[in-house]
């Protein structure tokens, strides 16, 4: 029998995937639970119509994120702390104080998104990698000032 996957089945087929499976497994297993749905010619044709309406949602998200990656490269954020002698911090400027200037300039980020290593320990101005999108990373400048 030909079903199409509804949610991930382990060992059977992954989500949107039309496949043939015993008719018995369809019939007692697949179809009662709700994994999957008989393969119809009008369920196929559903099953296009979400694909395509999700491609195109997913490619309004890459486009908005490329264009705030253009909105970021551009911006540098100013990050008072104190400072000892040689321009060494006392303690560091870390993802979540990126985050909170970021969130009072453009927008809220989550700090998990800010890809720093470690944290920064000095004064001048560090280039931070931000991941917007799976596909879409922007440099932010980060200027550490001393108070």
């Amino acid at each position: 029998m030909k079903v199409i996957f509804l949610k991930d089945v382990k060992g059977k087929g992954k989500k949107g995937e039309t496949k043939n499976v015993a008719e018995g497994y369809a019939r007692n297993y697949l179809l009662p639970n709700q994994l999957a749905k008989e393969a119809t010619s009008g369920n196929i044709k559903d099953l296009e119509a979400q694909k395509k309406s999700q491609d195109k949602k997913a490619q309004a998200e890459l486009e908005d994120a490329q264009a705030f990656k253009q909105k970021l490269e551009e911006l540098t954020i100013t990050i008072p702390a104190k400072a000892g002698e040689g321009g060494r911090l006392f303690g560091a400027v870390s993802t979540k104080q990126i985050a909170e200037a970021l969130q009072k300039e453009v927008k809220k980020i989550d700090k998990r998104k800010i890809q720093l290593d470690e944290p920064i320990r000095s004064l001048g101005y560090t280039k931070v990698p931000i991941k917007i999108h799976p596909e879409v990373t922007a440099v932010l400048n980060v200027h550490v000032k001393e108070v």
